[in-house]
């Protein structure tokens, strides 16, 4: 898997151009990427949500296109329309801002329920169906949506189904002092974006993904994510839980995060790195949990912590796949 830590290191290098003192967050981004998954940014404005996802698609030299979703925004002006072109008598298809590889989902929860739902074929199905015609979305294909959440006015909250096809929520917070100097320096003169380059090609993108799905993961180290998903559905603090998707992406997000590491097979330690990022978005606490201000991040670490993790199993089922 020494390709595919090449892969990472080069595109985790080149973001770190942009984005300074956030590395866990760029590597979270890179697995979603590995994935093919989406990712949803929660923070404040200001901290460079948009700048991550510019940087990633000059990056690797993909398509960018941003949707700057507001309140009035159709689903038409999403997926694209149909307009009819009076010299040839037919219909022709002008596509939306959807049909790219990086798509940035700007502010995704200003946009009205019935706009966002737009997205949901095109995250999951990786297509759009406009006037009964679907047309395929290109690979690469990734969201990258961001969200404000402390504002309220003028705002509609994400639907379940929607946060469910989110393979990561991240957020990025605040710099430290001394990140944030150097900031001041870099962009004294001009943007470090304007100077960057694409360091790997399509290609290696999509052999990259193409071999992740490969890396190992032992029958112990499955039942450990099913464990744990099912574990978030059982507890009396959530109204609902984590769905089969979650204990999906938590396995896939695993094999990619091994990959990056240099490994051929998933440890526990993968899944437990990823487990908050991955279930919970997914998760919806009982009213009477919020009360107590008790958190989604909060009952997921109280899944792990009460989950019993493979020992001897798991190292024999690693050993014999080595021995094959």
């Amino acid at each position: 898997m020494t390709d595919i830590k090449a892969f990472c290191e080069q595109v985790i290098g080149n973001l770190e151009k942009v984005i300074v003192g956030k590395q866990q967050s760029i590597e979270l981004i890179v697995i979603g990427l590995l994935c093919q998954g989406h990712v949803l940014i929660e923070d404040v404005p200001g901290v460079g949500k948009t700048m991550l996802a510019r940087s990633l698609a000059r990056s690797l030299d993909c398509t960018f296109n941003r949707i700057q979703f507001t309140p009035d925004m159709l689903p038409s002006d999403v997926t694209g329309v149909s307009i009819y072109n009076q010299q040839n008598n037919q219909f022709e298809f002008r596509p939306g801002p959807i049909i790219g590889q990086i798509i940035l989902a700007d502010e995704i929860n200003r946009a009205t329920p019935k706009t966002q739902a737009a997205l949901l074929e095109a995250m999951e199905e990786r297509q759009v169906t406009v006037d009964g015609v679907t047309h395929i979305l290109p690979k690469p294909f990734m969201v990258m949506a961001t969200q404000n959440p402390i504002e309220y006015e003028g705002t509609f909250p994400l639907p379940e189904a929607q946060l469910d096809r989110f393979l990561l929520r991240l957020r990025l917070g605040y710099p430290s002092v001394s990140d944030e100097i150097r900031v001041l320096d870099d962009q004294q003169i001009q943007h470090p974006l304007e100077t960057l380059k694409s360091v790997v090609k399509l290609d290696a993108i999509l052999q990259a993904v193409d071999d992740v799905k490969h890396i190992y993961i032992s029958p112990a180290v499955k039942r450990y994510v099913v464990e744990l998903t099912t574990r978030t559905r059982q507890s009396a603090d959530v109204y609902l839980g984590a769905s089969p998707r979650g204990s999906l992406s938590l396995a896939r997000a695993g094999q990619a995060r091994a990959a990056m590491l240099g490994r051929d097979h998933v440890l526990p330690d993968d899944i437990q790195a990823l487990a908050t990022a991955v279930l919970a978005h997914r998760i919806i606490v009982s009213p009477a949990a919020r009360l107590r201000d008790l958190s989604s991040d909060r009952i997921v670490q109280e899944a792990i912590y009460a989950t019993s993790v493979p020992g001897g199993e798991f190292a024999s089922e690693t050993a014999g796949k080595k021995s094959k």
